[in-house]
């Protein structure tokens, strides 16, 4: 399964049976920075029950993310978009 949000691809994938996990993915397939490290893409979350619980999770990581840039300024954002 795989969705966008907000600028970002979000796959969501089995890594065993019934534990759903997702990885996320800049849109325009350049790697997201943060602070100083270069990411291609990210695994995040826990393992779910299901694919949707997994891409709810990534939405709130992409969240998080994205507030974590506004509170620490354009800085954070520039090095987001570099690469």
């Amino acid at each position: 399964m795989t969705c966008d949000y907000d600028g970002f691809n979000i796959e969501s994938f089995e890594a065993g049976a019934g534990l759903w996990h997702a990885r996320i993915r800049r849109a325009d397939l350049k790697p997201v920075v943060i602070d100083g490290v270069v990411f291609s893409s990210l695994e995040v979350g826990f393992a779910w029950s299901n694919p949707d619980a997994a891409v709810t999770d990534a939405k709130s990581q992409i969240d998080q993310l994205k507030r974590r840039c506004a509170a620490v300024g354009p800085a954070l954002q520039a090095e987001l978009s570099a690469a």
